[in-house]
């Protein structure tokens, strides 16, 4: 897991930051993404792709990740932006403002998938990073715990469509009540499963 990291160390790298998103998929929420950099000597065991993990087991390395980073950026695109620019865009976008958040920069970062972000900074892109590389799986794990517990919020203002269960995702239950209530602000009006369903409950 740390072959990438070494890699751009023997470059001459020394803050190299892992970056990953949470939420492409969902109708509902943000895109919520992580850029982390870990110190040489990272004690923490079991860092692994977020989507891989229990729940429990997510939040568990989320508060060790936090305990050992040398820095931690969030980023966070909201669905009327999803569905200004698409959700390609909006989610390099939240890259881009996890990477800016850094303090301090990194000098290289490695960014899972196939896209680059819009930056200065050397970057390598690496798909399915977040089983290759430990730096894009400690920010798979923030991003995923991060946007979560966002969409756990939610589920307080919008409690009909279930947010606190499938935190946004198209799951039957989901869709379901997107069917019987139509949408509420938080979906992604653009998306399919929820376009057909302007009306109602609270409109979009």
């Amino acid at each position: 897991m740390w072959a990438f990291e070494k890699k751009a160390g023997i470059k001459g790298y020394k803050r190299i930051a892992g970056v990953d998103e949470a939420g492409r998929g969902p109708l509902a929420g943000p895109v919520v993404s992580a850029a982390v950099i870990l110190p040489d000597y990272f004690p923490v065991k079991g860092i692994a792709d977020s989507k891989k993990l229990t729940p429990n087991k997510r939040v568990s390395l989320y508060k060790d990740i936090y305990r050992h980073p040398v820095a931690v950026g969030i980023g966070i695109v909201d669905p009327l932006e999803i569905d200004r620019i698409n959700i390609l865009q909006a989610s390099l976008l939240s890259m881009y403002m996890a990477v800016e958040k850094l303090i301090p920069k990194p000098d290289f970062i490695l960014i899972d998938g196939t896209f680059r972000i819009a930056s200065d900074i050397p970057q390598e892109t690496i798909k399915q990073g977040d089983s290759l590389s430990i730096s894009i799986a400690a920010a798979s794990i923030i991003a995923k715990v991060t946007r979560d517990r966002i969409m756990e919020k939610y589920d307080d203002e919008y409690p009909d469509f279930g947010f606190v269960k499938h935190k946004g995702y198209p799951t039957k239950k989901h869709k379901e009540a997107i069917a019987r209530l139509g949408c509420c602000p938080i979906h992604r009006k653009k998306f399919k499963g929820v376009r057909e369903h302007l009306r109602g409950y609270n409109p979009c």
